[in-house]
């Protein structure tokens, strides 16, 4: 094992294994990479008098996938996604005067703990862990609270549309 080459080239499968033992179902090359960068840390620093080479460089490799899935879900709980089409609904309604008062009470209808979640993830940008812990409840919590409370918004501004295009008619 003198050349890193020949040794990425046999402990390739490995990193594959660990990927499906970690059932990481996208973004496959950013792992595979975080595989061969902790393969490269295991070959420069391991010690021939400690052991066996197999074992160090799979716990190495482990270790550094599960550390990037980590910072992924990091990431993942301070953003807050919005779909497309709630975008596009969103954006359908222009700022004018004759619009914000449809808008407006389409807000109304909300309870005050939803326009306060609303306001924190979206006008404040809040991370879903901060406002999992204002509410006293879990970040799953609060993804699902999210969801059900776009879904409503979704459904409401939906409704308000549909009545101003028959109104117009």
């Amino acid at each position: 094992m003198e050349n890193f080459d020949d040794v990425s080239a046999q402990y390739e499968p490995m990193i594959s294994a660990v990927i499906r033992k970690l059932n990481i179902y996208r973004d496959f090359e950013d792992f595979r990479q975080a595989g061969y960068i902790a393969l490269w840390q295991a070959w420069s620093r391991f010690d021939k008098d400690k052991g066996n080479f197999t074992p160090f460089a799979y716990r190495s490799i482990y270790g550094a996938m599960l550390d990037e899935m980590k910072k992924e879900n990091r990431y993942s709980e301070r953003q807050a996604p919005v779909d497309d089409q709630t975008l596009e609904l969103m954006e359908s309604y222009s700022m004018e005067e004759d619009r914000f008062p449809e808008l407006d009470s389409v807000l109304k209808t909300l309870y005050a703990e939803e326009k306060q979640l609303l306001s924190m993830l979206y006008t404040e940008k809040k991370s879903q862990t901060f406002c999992a812990d204002f509410f006293g409840i879990s970040v799953a919590g609060v993804k699902k609270r999210r969801e059900r409370l776009l879904k409503k918004l979704r459904e409401r501004l939906t409704e308000v549309k549909q009545d101003d295009n028959l109104s117009d008619e």
